[in-house]
């Protein structure tokens, strides 16, 4: 393994290895492993576990910000591009456990105030600028509230993922969140909007 300087996207590598053996518990070594280097590098670059994490947050927060990019070339209706977000965010907490978020938070406060800073200033926006693309283009009813809609989305992936309410043992995550947007999203959606998200959702 050669020593290198870690890109952004070569960081990427290491958010498999945090979810799966933990921030505190992942080793320098299968870290360096997972991002091609050795561990003297790994160290040399990152001195500190804090900082290595606060990149690969970053870095991951980048990766994020590139497929929205490709969705948007892929569906042209706010309609199909809000189910495409919240697909791909449901498809990213799945794969984070669920101590996860808890030892960010306690041990990682910077990133921790990143990821906050990044949701208050990236996502939501970007939710509110679908529903406001969405009543322009007379998809979504115009007497809807934007700032309560996005909150409202943004809660319920947190429910569909919170396994107290739906364990996945015994529910299909996927009915589940049919059951929870194909709904929600109609009702706020002019009949011209449902039809695109009755037909999005029938591909799914």
């Amino acid at each position: 393994m050669s020593d290198f300087t870690l890109t952004a996207a070569s960081l990427e590598a290491a958010m498999p290895i945090f979810h799966r053996y933990g921030l505190h518990t992942a080793s320098d070594e299968v870290l360096a492993t997972a991002l091609h280097t050795s561990e003297a590098g790994l160290t040399a670059q990152f001195p500190s576990r804090e900082l290595l994490v606060h990149h690969t947050i970053l870095a991951d927060m980048e990766r994020q910000k590139r497929e929205h990019k490709e969705l948007y070339v892929q569906y042209t209706t706010a309609v199909e591009r809000l189910y495409g977000l919240l697909q791909l965010g449901l498809r990213d907490l799945a794969s984070v456990p669920g101590q996860f978020y808890v030892d960010l938070q306690t041990g990682f406060p910077q990133t921790w105030d990143a990821v906050m800073d990044h949701l208050n200033s990236y996502s939501a926006p970007q939710l509110q600028q679908l529903l406001n693309d969405g009543i322009r283009s007379r998809l979504f009813r115009s007497d809807i509230n934007i700032q309560l809609v996005t909150k409202i989305l943004i809660e319920q992936l947190n429910l569909l993922l919170n396994p107290q309410v739906f364990p996945p043992d015994r529910y299909n995550m996927r009915e589940v969140f049919r059951s929870i947007f194909l709904y929600y999203i109609r009702g706020i959606c002019t009949d011209e909007g449902a039809r695109i998200a009755a037909e999005h959702f029938a591909r799914l």
